[in-house]
């Protein structure tokens, strides 16, 4: 008696290379992310971590001191801040991680303090000081401002002078996909808010790298003349 021969079933292997596709995709982000944060790190004088990874680009290319998307640079004397927020920001360009360097925002030449947790970037006798800006390499944007309004990440990118768009941050080229606070958000990086004690990650190129929460609470003062400083939700 003659058997008829059974076709192969190759649904579930065909259906291999797919699945080993996907895990090899989530594999390299988390391996990215995990090299990416598998680096030395200290309490900076924010009290916040400073990562020791490279910074996007150099705070030094910060505008001069004209007044830049409505937004003037205070000299000490005549600083008013009654509207002051926090906001971590982190860069990923291809899966490592980069960080916002310590003066975005204050003209040459800073005030530098030092001490043992570093340094803390700060407007001078000889210089000025943007309503956005950045004293210490640990990511923390600060606006402060004699006024409470909305600001954007495209304000910050661009009193730093650096590019900001659909396929660049800073030096860096490459398809950008935004996060705040755990959500993508879709449009223009530019339009990014800086909202009270948010978490926003951009990622450059490939692999994207998925949302990281951080918890932060930036202590120390809070700035000179402030009357009135971000607190975290709880």
């Amino acid at each position: 008696m003659s058997t008829v021969p059974q076709r192969p079933r190759r649904g579930p292997r065909s259906a291999i290379p797919f699945l080993l596709l996907i895990v090899l995709t989530l594999g390299s982000g988390a391996t990215a992310w995990l090299s990416s944060r598998s680096t030395q790190s200290h309490l900076g004088p924010e009290g916040v971590i400073v990562f020791d990874v490279p910074d996007l680009a150099p705070a030094t290319t910060t505008r001069t001191g004209s007044v830049v998307d409505g937004i003037s640079c205070q000299t000490e004397s005549k600083e008013v801040v009654k509207y002051h927020i926090h906001s971590y920001v982190v860069v990923y360009v291809d899966g490592q991680a980069r960080r916002l360097p310590a003066g975005i925002g204050i003209t040459q030449p800073p005030l530098i303090e030092k001490s043992s947790a570093g340094p803390f970037y700060d407007v001078g006798l000889y210089d000025c000081l943007y309503w956005i800006h950045t004293h210490v390499a640990d990511g923390i944007v600060h606006v402060e401002a004699p006024v409470k309004q909305l600001f954007t990440l495209g304000q910050l990118f661009d009193i730093w002078n650096q590019p900001l768009g659909p396929a660049q941050v800073g030096p860096a080229k490459g398809r950008v996909v935004v996060f705040e606070n755990g959500k993508q958000l879709a449009g223009n990086p530019r339009s990014t808010p800086i909202l009270p004690h948010s978490v926003i990650q951009l990622d450059v190129g490939n692999p994207v790298v998925p949302f990281h929460s951080f918890t932060y609470k930036v202590t120390g003062a809070c700035g000179q003349g402030t009357t009135g400083c971000s607190v975290p939700k709880t």
